[in-house]
């Protein structure tokens, strides 16, 4: 049975603008994108020239200054269009969320040059970029990061390995946060480095539960050397940046964690009202009407919660504690409406003939990539109780 987008979400858009981006969004989803979703996951296969094609249609550089090539887009709106397209399929959303992760350091603290000199080419020029914080050894730890970035005269030599990157390997740009001073969160900078820099290189993507068409690996830095220029910040700024940064991406994780969640639910009512065992429709059973109540209950609530907390950023205000929250109750959301939409489906819904068995594979990562759901806890408990005092 092949994918099918239902369009059953009824958004409430601030302006023309962003409805008419929405179906823009929708017409790509339902053209471009769902009919090879389930073929291309299964083999592997990195749709490269579906993110050119988002490029040349604007949607790579949603939520910055169109000064340089973005969209002036609202994160209300950019992460309803996040949604859709994670609906359709999770490697595009998702990598579209990592591509503006990737973009956020020089965006908000490079200098006027360096915006002017590399933002256009990253939000609309069709270059794909990748984000580089974790490390094998520094995971949730981030602080701990042991990659350097020494200084040589007007250039820095960086060393060491990220993990877990997406886009590793085939992106043409990498956001690196190295070590340059003491150990410590304050010893830590942001830099630029472009894919084809001498000494980069990508160790062979992981083999993963799903998403398989997102490559995730390891890349190297074996004495990259990069300009001054190419520095993100201040030196010592490079945490403080990145945690920046993760707060507008959990939001990004949010939303396509809903997508997922949505397009599950779609399949689960489409096959139970048409389902027919013991002389009707499975749907009339009401062990599994209240699956289905409950499953969308979840989707409004994580829905409403993300909404909230991309309002608040765009009014310029704290939202770290909401997309905190958004980003763990989506995710939980996610791998729950999943799970449930296997089960409505029964047998049929474990093979690989219907697109829910690789709904509920995709949603367990969203549980785990920037910040696992333990970290999202940490971070809410810590803006209600204080730090932990040991």
């Amino acid at each position: 049975m092949p994918d099918h987008i239902t369009q059953s979400v009824e958004r409430q858009l601030p302006t023309d603008e962003a409805r008419d981006l929405l179906s823009l969004v929708r017409d790509i989803a339902q053209r471009e994108i769902v009919p090879k979703a389930a073929e291309e996951e299964d083999a592997g296969r990195f749709p490269r020239e579906l993110f050119t094609l988002l490029s040349e249609s604007g949607l790579l550089g949603l939520p910055y200054d169109s000064e340089f090539g973005g969209g002036d887009q609202p994160y209300e709106v950019y992460l309803q269009v996040l949604e859709e397209l994670a609906a359709a399929r999770l490697t595009v959303g998702l990598g579209v969320s990592v591509h503006s992760l990737s973009c956020h350091a020089l965006a908000g603290y490079g200098t006027k040059e360096q915006r002017k000199d590399h933002l256009p080419a990253m939000l609309g020029g069709g270059l794909l970029g990748a984000y580089c914080l974790s490390e094998p050894a520094a995971g949730s730890d981030a602080a701990s990061l042991r990659t350097k970035a020494v200084r040589d005269g007007d250039d820095w030599v960086i060393s060491g390995t990220k993990a877990w990157i997406t886009h590793g390997g085939v992106a043409d740009f990498y956001t690196v946060l190295a070590r340059t001073g003491a150990d410590g969160a304050r010893g830590i900078t942001a830099f630029l480095v472009p894919g084809d820099a001498e000494g980069l290189s990508a160790a062979m993507p992981e083999k993963k539960m799903g998403m398989k068409g997102s490559p995730t690996a390891q890349i190297n830095f074996d004495g990259v050397r990069i300009p001054d220029s190419r520095r993100l910040g201040d030196e010592g700024q490079g945490f403080a940046i990145a945690l920046s940064a993760l707060d507008s991406g959990r939001l990004g994780i949010a939303a396509c964690a809903i997508g997922v969640a949505q397009a599950a639910l779609d399949e689960a009512v489409g096959y139970a009202t048409e389902r027919r065992q013991f002389g009707r429709p499975i749907a009339d059973f009401q062990g599994l009407r209240f699956m289905l109540a409950d499953m969308a209950t979840q989707i409004e609530a994580g829905r409403a919660l993300y909404l909230s907390a991309a309002r608040l950023r765009d009014a310029g205000r704290p939202f770290a504690k909401q997309a905190a929250m958004a980003k763990l109750l989506c995710t939980d959301a996610a791998m729950k409406v999943t799970t449930d939409a296997v089960q409505v489906l029964g047998g049929y819904g474990y093979t690989a003939d219907f697109p829910v068995e690789r709904l509920m594979r995709e949603a367990k990562v969203l549980q785990i990539v920037e910040g696992t759901n333990q970290i999202q806890r940490m971070v809410i408990a810590r803006h209600l109780a204080g730090p932990d005092s040991r």
